[in-house]
Order: structure tokens, then sequence, then C-alpha cells
């Protein structure tokens, strides 16, 4: 890395190569027109192909590597160009700094991206390299190196390779009529026509193409009971007729299965145990739920993102009693995450899942959970959600509307 003050004519070059890019858009253009190009440019670097470490893209300067001092590098822009990390075309999500820097003495935006340690890396479900100084769509070759490529060893649990399971224990059927689709562009399907081992593999859901193994991923999201090999992978619902522990129990469940189904299951048991009020509208009353079934939605779906499968066998709990509800999540925080910065800082523990999820369409955007409760919680008259952090756990209380 270099600091804003380096010159990077100086400590870049001034030719594109496999690892640096220019970019000159001009001020007149808006880089928001330029996005799905910068994207793909970010895709690229990712993957790495030449195995570099990453890459650099310079906006503000000209192909023949000549600073043009035109580039718009204003906060806005700043922050539209930080935010494709985390707007969900990216997956994996690569590792992503925005700066402006000094190119031959002028003013540039510089991208700095790191190599991904999940390849392949996907913009809009299509991977790309750039194996010289310019970026093409990946073809069946690169992303066999880039998915074989990986240390399952070294990388996140959610991408290591499961022990004693074997594709028998995936839903396959699932993988092909839902996953697949939602992962992958359409044409990319309708070309490549590869074998299933190689698709599970370029996906993280499986390791190996001799002998092909799935993956903690593939086990959580289309494993046919993911507990038998991560026991803590499941969702246990209670609801009592009370206030506290100690109330008659009026439901009670497991919800075990893979991802798709928990979430399938998850949905109509919460929208059965909401209730409505009256909330007064003028000289009429209105029925409102007391709980936005948004926030617990999106509260849930977090929990089962974020939590630590690795380590701890406790599962997620929902706990509803007659004036709250309680969402308990095993694993504090993670990576930049501390307890005090958990509300405006976001990493991700298990980053293949959280694509994945994305993808589904559980999760909306990335970093903007708790954004997103807090307001749907305030729109319904709900109070404030009340957050315990600690280094073992994670729990959510939303208190009933009055």
């Amino acid at each position: 890395m270099f600091g804003v003050s380096d010159d990077l004519a100086e400590t870049l070059g001034t030719r594109e190569t496999a690892w640096l890019e220019f970019k000159d858009y001009g001020r007149e253009t808006n880089v928001r027109n330029r996005l799905s190009d910068i994207g793909k440019n970010v895709c690229a670097m990712a993957n790495d192909l030449p195995r570099h470490g990453g890459g650099d893209i310079l906006i503000g300067v000209s192909d023949a590597g000549v600073a043009t001092g035109s580039v718009d590098t204003s906060d806005e822009t700043l922050r539209m160009l930080a935010d494709l990390r985390d707007n969900g075309k990216i997956l994996d999500r690569p590792s992503l700094t925005v700066d402006v820097a000094q190119f031959q003495g002028k003013d540039v935006i510089r991208l700095h991206v790191e190599a991904s340690a999940t390849p392949p890396v996907r913009y809009d479900g299509k991977a790309w390299v750039r194996p010289g100084p310019t970026v093409r769509e990946a073809n069946r070759d690169d992303e066999r190196v880039l998915a074989e490529r990986r240390r399952t060893g070294d990388g996140p649990f959610d991408t290591r390779v499961a022990d004693g399971t074997s594709l028998a224990d995936l839903d396959l059927d699932l993988f092909r009529t839902s996953y697949l689709p939602a992962m992958v562009d359409q044409e990319v399907l309708a070309e490549n026509g590869r074998p299933l081992e190689h698709q599970l593999t370029s996906l993280h859901l499986a390791y190996g193409l001799e002998e092909t193994v799935p993956t903690t991923l593939g086990l959580l999201v289309l494993g046919f009971d993911p507990t038998v090999w991560i026991p803590g992978a499941y969702v246990q619902f209670v609801r009592y007729q009370g206030l506290d522990l100690g109330a008659p129990i009026a439901d009670e469940q497991e919800l075990r299965g893979n991802i798709v189904d928990v979430a399938a299951r998850l949905e109509p048991l919460i929208k059965a145990n909401l209730r409505s009020r009256l909330v007064a509208d003028g000289f009429r009353e209105t029925q409102a739920a007391e709980y936005p079934f948004e926030a617990l939605r999106e509260i849930c779906m977090n929990a089962l993102m974020h939590r630590n499968y690795e380590s701890s066998y406790a599962p997620v709990r929902v706990i509803w009693f007659d004036d709250r509800v309680e969402v308990d999540n095993p694993g504090g925080p993670y990576g930049r995450v501390r307890t005090d910065n958990f509300d405006r800082v976001n990493d991700y523990r298990n980053p293949s899942l959280a694509a994945a999820m994305k993808s589904l369409g559980y999760v909306n955007r990335f970093g903007r959970g708790i954004g997103r409760i807090r307001a749907a919680l305030a729109r319904n008259g709900n109070p404030e959600p009340e957050f315990v952090v600690d280094d073992a756990s994670w729990s959510v209380t939303i208190r009933r509307a009055a």
C-alpha cells in the first residue's frame, strides 16, 4: 500500500499492466454511468489471474499514462466508488480502498484491490479476469485455475472442505433449479456447459475436481441436514405466554435444514405469531402489527449470516415473549467490528455465505442491516432495538409497539 503523499507515477509506473488500469472519464462524465465498467475491473483485480496480489485502478489517467487533471474527486464520487464493495454486485466481496492520490503531480482517484482469498469473484454473475493490460470475461480454464487456487485450510471457515462428506450430502436438484440460476448470469449458464463438479467448485460449494468434496458453504446452503456436520446450524424458536422464561410455552420448534429450507419455514412461523394492534388515525383506528415483519426478518437473516458456525454448537435462538422478541446469535464481533463500533463498521466471518444469501434474496445490501432494522421499527412505532454484544454472542431485543 502507498500513502496519498506518494506520486503513483513513480511507485506504480506509467504503463498499464495486468495489475494497473488507467481510466480517463473526464470531469464532465458522471462516474455513476461508468460503475459497471469499473466494477468489472475491480472484479478482475480481485481474481488476480497473474498472482500479483491484486491491483490498482487509477481514474484520471489516460491510456498513454498521462494524468489529465480532469477527474471529479468530490466526496460524493468517492462514496459512490467505495460503495462498489457493498452494493451486492461483486461477490464474494473483495477488499477495496478508495482515496485521492497524486499522479504526475495531479489529483487522481485510486482504487486499490486486494487479491481475493476465495476466487472466482463475479460481477453481476460473471467472472472477469485481467491476464494483461485488458479485462475480459473468464473462460472455463480461467475459472478452473481460480477455483483450484483457493487455500481450503487458510481461508474463511465457510469455504473450507467438510471432511467426511460427499456430494450425496447435497441437494443437487436444489442447486440446479434455484441456487445456480441465482448465482450465475443466464448467458454464462447457456454458454459454458461445464460439468456439475466444475460448477460446484466455481461457486465455493465444493473443492476438488477428481474427488469433489463439499465445503461448509455447500452444506449450509444445499445440505440435506447440515447439523450432522455443523451441530449449531439450526434455529430454535420458542413462544412464551408471558414475560419471562418461567411462563408457559405456547410453541417450540427447531428449524433444521439448509438455509433455503430454514428461511422458507421461518417466514410463515414469524408471520403466524405477529399480532395486530389498533392505531389512532385522526377519527379512525387502523390496524398495525406489533412488530414490523421486515425488522424481524432482517434480524434473523443477519443472525444466520454472521453467526459462528466453526466453534459454537449453540443455535440461533428466536425467543418470543408477550412484550418483546429476543434473537440470540452465537458469535461476537469479527474482524474490524468491535463492541463499540458494531453499528457503524461491518466485516464478514462468513463472506461466501453472505454472497450466497445476497444472491438468493435473503439480504438486500451489505452493511445496512442495523439501519434497516432501526428504520422499520421507527416507521411501525416500536422503540429502538436493544443490542447486547460481547466476545462470544450478539443479541437483539425489539419491544412491542404500544
